[in-house]
């Protein structure tokens, strides 16, 4: 696939490690891009953090397993998890079916809006994306 043929939502911030997140006042919901959730391929598991947690960008907050690989979530915010997506411990193909909305995965209180400033915009995750696919075709 293309880069372009991968939906990337307008308005979010997005990380080099394939995770999107959504502000909203100084709440923020993090969750896999549809690049990265094609990456990993269907999600048959889903390690959530825990309620009320304090984490460090940079923290592990999670793990998504597949049938191709495992992979650890790490908060691109520092904040307290507010809330957890619940439904993936029953349908973690969530992340795989709708990414950007039931596929969240947890939400956090920022403590310092200002590492937003160290995320990319959604035309810089394109831009991204299309440099990680033209390195693999190499």
């Amino acid at each position: 696939m293309a880069a372009e043929d991968f939906k990337v939502v307008d308005g979010l911030y997005y990380t080099k490690e394939h995770l999107w997140v959504k502000v909203d006042g100084d709440d923020a919901t993090i969750g896999v891009t549809d690049y990265g959730q094609h990456q990993l391929g269907d999600v048959v598991y889903v390690e959530l953090p825990e309620v009320g947690s304090e984490v460090e960008a940079g923290d592990k907050i999670a793990s998504v397993e597949s049938v191709k690989a495992a992979i650890d979530i790490y908060s691109p915010l520092t904040g307290k998890i507010l809330s957890i997506n619940e439904d993936l411990k029953e349908d973690p193909s969530l992340v795989n079916v709708d990414p950007y909305g039931d596929g969240w995965i947890a939400e956090i209180q920022m403590s310092d809006p200002n590492e937003l400033e160290d995320l990319m915009t959604a035309d810089d995750y394109r831009a991204y994306i299309q440099e990680v696919e033209s390195e693999e075709e190499v």
